[in-house]
Order: structure tokens, then C-alpha cells, then sequence
């Protein structure tokens, strides 16, 4: 599945709950807030809660601070997020399977709000609504340029922070290595796919995560508006120069 794997750090725990995944190549400016807001979420399940933090490809101090957060690391140099997500997922121990970026903050209660839905029994899992770090009517415009069109190919769905039991992530083969961009789409789309097979609901936690502006703030908030084709690549989701580009050849992920 992966190029690289290579499994350092602390050593898995026994019982966990919650495994959390976070893709990461060169996130030493981000990653401290993401690994801070999962520490306050998981006050509650401190024994019950692991971070997987796959190093993709890192030249900066990255794995240096996830190990300082006693994260578990894994080394995967492939060029997809998918592979690299699913590189976590093949390592996890948690019943539950939570997935983040680097350059996201999940909100106090994501957990809790995790543990509840599942509990129910109702649910397959789901995805997240949430919140820039800032905004402005570029980044509204831009984020709309994405939203309506992946609403009509993927249906009703959410994506940001990604959750499921680790038995259901791995009966849909977790996320889909044929796809470069929009991998979470359909990710979601065949996890709720899978949920109506088992009478399920695919659920939606309301302000479950903040996430950066990285993007904007490097080629400005209308950029997207200036290059539709780079929404056009977005939407297909298997164009390697897009991908390449937008994901895995920048300095940061």
C-alpha cells in the first residue's frame, strides 16, 4: 500500500478508543495547534486516545515536535493522501478512527461528540462542519466553488475531520488510492453508502473543527477564482500535475 513505511516512537496502547491520524509533510508551523486541540479534546480519554502523525517526506522539525507530544510516527514517502492516511489506519489500535489535518484544530468537544454518536448505534460515522481561522468573501466565494459542485457529484455529505469505527473504515478499504484530490468526498460518499447498507445514518458534527488559511494566505483568497481549472482538477480528482502541485511538491502539505 505505501513506498515507505518505516514505525518509530512510543509503543501502541492497549485499550485505546480513539486512534487519530494526521497526515503531515513539513508541518512544523501547524501541527503544534492541531496536536494541542487534540490534547484538550481527549481530556476525558487520556488512556484511551493515540495520535498517528504519518511523516510524508518531512525536512523540517515536524516529527521532532509530534514526538515530543509522545505521538506515534510512521514514515511514508508516497505522493497520496490516501495511501498515506490509510498508512496510519494500518497501524492504529483504536476501535475508533479519527483522521485531521495538520493545519487543523478539532473544537473541545469533538471527541465526546465522536463517542456519543457511535454509542447510539445510529450512526457510521461521519464528517465535520466547521470554521476558517479567517474570513472574508474570497475565501467564501472560493470555499462555495468547491462545496456546490462536490455537493452534486457526491450528494449530502461533510468532510474536514473524518470518523468511524477502525471495523467499518477498513470494510470500505479506507480512503480510495486511485484518487490524487478530492479523496475525502468520496471517502464520505462510500462510507455513507456503506451505512444505509447496515441502516445506519452518515452524521454531521456541527463546529467540530477551525482550519487555517494557509492557502489564501500564500496566492490570496479570489486565487481559485483565477484558476478554475485547478477546480476542475479538484473535481476529477485523478490529475497527478494538479495534485502534485497543490498537495505534495509545496514546501508544506
Amino acid at each position: 500500500m505505501t513506498e515507505t513505511n518505516e514505525s518509530l516512537g512510543v509503543n501502541l496502547k492497549k485499550d485505546v478508543k480513539f486512534s487519530i491520524i494526521i497526515p503531515a509533510h513539513n508541518e512544523e508551523k501547524y501541527i503544534k495547534k492541531c496536536l494541542d486541540s487534540i490534547a484538550k479534546a481527549s481530556e476525558a480519554y487520556k488512556d484511551q486516545t493515540e495520535v498517528i502523525v504519518v511523516l510524508n517526506r518531512c525536512t523540517d522539525n515536524t516529527e521532532e515536535i509530534a514526538k515530543s507530544y509522545n505521538c506515534i510516527t510512521l514514515k511514508n514517502n508516497d505522493k497520496n493522501l490516501s495511501k498515506i492516511r490509510n498508512a496510519g489506519a494500518e497501524i492504529a489500535s483504536g476501535e475508533i478512527i479519527i483522521t485531521i489535518d495538520a493545519d487543523t484544530q478539532m473544537t473541545e468537544f469533538m471527541l465526546s461528540n465522536v463517542d456519543k454518536y457511535l454509542a447510539s448505534g445510529k450512526y457510521i460515522g461521519g464528517g465535520v462542519t466547521g470554521k476558517f481561522e479567517r474570513l472574508s468573501l474570497g475565501i467564501f466565494v472560493s470555499a462555495m466553488l468547491i462545496i456546490i459542485p462536490l455537493l452534486f457529484k457526491y450528494g449530502a455529505i461533510s468532510v474536514g475531520v473524518f470518523w468511524c469505527y477502525r471495523k467499518d473504515f477498513m470494510a470500505i478499504n479506507g480512503f480510495n488510492e486511485n484518487m490524487l484530490m478530492a479523496e475525502d468526498a468520496d471517502f464520505a460518499k462510500r462510507l455513507k453508502e456503506w451505512g444505509k447498507q447496515n441502516n445506519k445514518k452518515f452524521g454531521t458534527i456541527k463546529n467540530g473543527m477551525i482550519t487555517s488559511c494557509r492557502r489564501f494566505d500564500k496566492y490570496g483568497d479570489w486565487a481559485l477564482l483565477k484558476n478554475p481549472k485547478v477546480i476542475l482538477a479538484y473535481l476529477k480528482g485523478k490529475d497527478k500535475k494538479y495534485a502534485d502541485k497543490t498537495y505534495y511538491d509545496n514546501q508544506e502539505r
